[in-house]
């Protein structure tokens, strides 16, 4: 007569897990596979939140900055802005269009000569598209008046230059102009009305805006301009909508359009982000996995340890597939609960570290992001409940894994070799 009841197998698997143990060697290596498994999920559901907050403060930071999608002609230049502007306004996912003049030119301070990017902009548009009227420092856009020949430079552009609101600012375009003396570069002076700081280096440090109608005057530009920027409803939806504006919105136009979106001008940073959350997910995966097969170890010395109870379970009729079920629920049960512990503590720390991180620095005295060293002074975090999802399935599915080999040694064991023993 043989034992069937599925039953049967919960119960005594179940009983050795709770079961106190003679060998404590036993309960201490099944109880640190419990916590490292619970550790090591911890720390993935973390690290993976904070690295989703910092791809989505760092995207907002450069998407403040830049266009979502791009439009513009062969050299730069865009005839009858107003006409496209008009027209794409309407396509689907479009929510403003601002045109631009782009160019490199040398700015001269008080203490210091720099090259930058110059962008003339339409302050009533340019507020619509990107989020510079909200990153202002000192000023505003409305400044930036047709004729006044103001400019609104990034902190740390005007830090490098020297230079405070009200100074005069010379500004040096590569067009030259042609002069008894030869050929000059274009020259005029500017006066800093505003400073703005997105947090993103790259622009702080290398961006100056002046009104669109200066920046013609100074790049000789006339009536074009470099090109349209569009910003979406849905900034995911920047490839599909500029592929839709090519193949309808802007398939009748005579003139060849150019148009880029904002994953092909980051593609290599956003790239390299995500590829460095994936070797962060491999490497603290190794973590769970150490743990997971600790309880290998773990019942390997149960079964070893169990040997006179196998052996009366198999006298009573107990099957080897039984046996087997009994230790891998046994092994099963260290793995769950150490998945769910960890996943509940790592879903708490990662919904409050923004509460936790202040206060660690509060009590040992220290900061993690320094605000004159990192432009992110705080940890941001983004939890995502696909991620906690496939970060327990590993880990239970790890856990699993690990106790098939013991307990197929397990129900392997004859009672009667088991029984020569004890």
């Amino acid at each position: 007569m043989q034992i069937k009841d599925w039953g049967f197998e919960w119960f005594v698997g179940l009983r050795y897990t709770r079961a106190k143990r003679k060998n404590h060697f036993i309960s201490f290596i099944s109880t640190t596979s419990m916590i490292g498994i619970a550790l090591g999920v911890a720390a993935l559901i973390v690290v993976l939140s904070v690295m989703n907050g910092f791809q989505e403060e760092l995207r907002a930071r450069i998407l403040g900055v830049a266009a979502h999608v791009q439009i513009t002609q062969a050299n730069q230049r865009l005839s009858d802005w107003q006409e496209l502007q008009n027209k794409v306004i309407h396509a689907p996912h479009v929510q403003a269009a601002a045109p631009f003049v782009m160019a490199q030119a040398m700015l001269s301070g008080t203490d210091a000569v720099q090259g930058t990017i110059v962008r003339g902009v339409l302050p009533e548009y340019e507020k619509k598209v990107s989020e510079l009227s909200s990153a202002m420092k000192i000023g505003q856009l409305q400044q930036l008046k047709a004729g006044e020949f103001g400019i609104i430079l990034g902190a740390d552009l005007a830090q490098n230059l020297g230079v405070v609101v009200g100074d005069k600012i010379t500004v040096m375009a590569p067009q030259g102009q042609v002069t008894p003396a030869g050929m000059v570069p274009r020259i005029k002076q500017f006066t800093l009305v505003g400073l703005f700081q997105i947090g993103m280096y790259e622009y702080d440090a290398g961006l100056a805006l002046i009104h669109i109608e200066d920046a013609a005057k100074l790049f000789q530009m006339g009536d074009q301009v470099s090109g349209l920027r569009l910003k979406l409803d849905d900034l995911f939806l920047a490839p599909q909508v500029t592929h839709q504006l090519a193949e309808t919105t802007l398939a009748d136009y005579p003139e060849t359009y150019y148009l880029t979106d904002w994953t092909q001008e980051h593609a290599n940073f956003f790239r390299a982000v995500q590829m460095e959350k994936r070797v962060m997910f491999i490497i603290l995966t190794l973590i769970v996995a150490v743990a997971a097969f600790n309880i290998v170890s773990t019942l390997v010395m149960a079964v070893a340890d169990k040997r006179a109870d196998i052996a009366i379970l198999r006298t009573f009729g107990a099957s080897p597939q039984s046996i087997m079920r009994i230790f891998v629920i046994q092994g099963a049960m260290i793995g769950f609960v150490g998945t769910v512990l960890g996943g509940v503590f790592g879903v708490l720390i990662a919904l409050n570290i923004g509460t936790i991180v202040p206060f660690i620095e509060h009590l040992f005295h220290v900061e993690f992001l320094a605000k004159d060293v990192y432009y992110i002074s705080e940890l941001p975090s983004h939890l995502l409940w696909s991620d906690v999802l496939t970060i327990m399935l590993l880990s239970l599915g790890l856990s699993l894994l690990a106790t098939l080999y013991p307990s197929w040694k397990a129900s392997k064991m004859q009672a009667a070799e088991a029984l020569r023993y004890d």
